[in-house]
């Protein structure tokens, strides 16, 4: 009887010794195609179909030149080259500047608008969240410009600054300036109460816990709403260079769309929208750079 029962004793002290308990959850191979292939892969393909259709003539090329015509005008943009077959006088570019530097302005002025932006929002989206009546009195009129759409007042725009740059900087400041004051007060509308409620028990003033909690926890909803505000901004950059815009990226395809040069055309939507992402990603670097605890709670 005794050897019996250590032996039922022993056989699940054995199966213990045996079972090694609970195995970790294995991970899921990723079995899926490269990302970046895959993009690569659709960017040829889009190409090869664009060149088919251009060489098979089943498009006039003065609505779709041929990837070559566009690639000719691109490089043709940004050197020096005779303004008519067979005419020795020269010209630079188009228009009078080449392509990068009709870029350059582009640049310059939604650097103009949106630091504008970033300078009047970011303060006054701290104000109008810690200080209730100012919220209330101001933030109908931002919600107001937010909802404008850019070409509703440029008209009026020129007739107050005129057809220079200062019009195109207020166009540039009203695209930007909502979308950051926005995101701003939201940001701080997001901070833990108990965070700000344990500075000012530590003895600090409002303005300590504005600058010491509340910014610092807002900074990558801030960031958001630049990378928001710069994109706004950069679609309408077209509309701010419609009159007098050049040089301009956006003039530049305006005036040459004007003029049925479709290759120079076709090539500046294609520097609009890789010059977009860049944009994007820089801004995305300065996130990770200054925030980097974003997302990684």
């Amino acid at each position: 009887m005794t050897d019996t029962s250590a032996a039922q004793v022993s056989a699940p002290a054995a199966h213990a010794e045996r079972d090694p308990g609970p195995r970790p959850p294995r991970r899921k191979s990723s079995s899926g195609p490269n990302p970046w292939l895959v993009r690569a892969l659709v960017l040829v393909g889009t190409i090869a179909v664009w060149w088919l259709v251009a060489s098979l003539g089943l498009v006039n090329p003065v609505y779709l030149p041929s990837p070559g015509a566009v690639w000719d005008a691109f490089v043709q943009a940004n050197r020096t080259h005779p303004i008519a077959p067979g005419v020795d006088r020269m010209i630079r570019g188009e228009y009078n500047y080449y392509l990068w530097e009709h870029l350059l302005a582009s640049l310059q002025r939604i650097g103009i608008g949106v630091g504008a932006g970033i300078l009047v929002g970011v303060p006054l989206g701290l104000v109008m969240a810690t200080v209730r009546w100012v919220g209330i009195v101001v933030e109908p009129y931002v919600n107001f410009l937010r909802a404008l759409p850019p070409l509703g007042y440029i008209g009026l725009l020129i007739a107050w600054f005129g057809i220079g740059d200062v019009s195109k900087y207020w166009l540039l400041f009203l695209a930007a300036f909502p979308p950051i004051t926005l995101a701003t007060i939201g940001g701080v509308r997001g901070v833990r109460e108990d965070m700000v409620n344990a500075v000012y028990t530590l003895g600090a003033n409002r303005r300590q816990a504005l600058t010491t909690v509340m910014f610092p926890a807002t900074l990558p909803q801030v960031i958001t709403g630049i990378r928001v505000a710069t994109g706004f901004a950069w679609t309408t950059v077209v509309a701010a260079e419609l009159n007098n815009g050049i040089p301009g990226i956006g003039g530049l395809a305006y005036q040459a769309g004007t003029e049925l040069k479709t290759p120079i055309t076709i090539a500046c939507i294609i520097v609009i929208g890789v010059t977009a992402l860049a944009l994007d990603a820089l801004i995305k670097l300065v996130e990770r750079t200054v925030a980097p605890w974003h997302g990684k709670a």
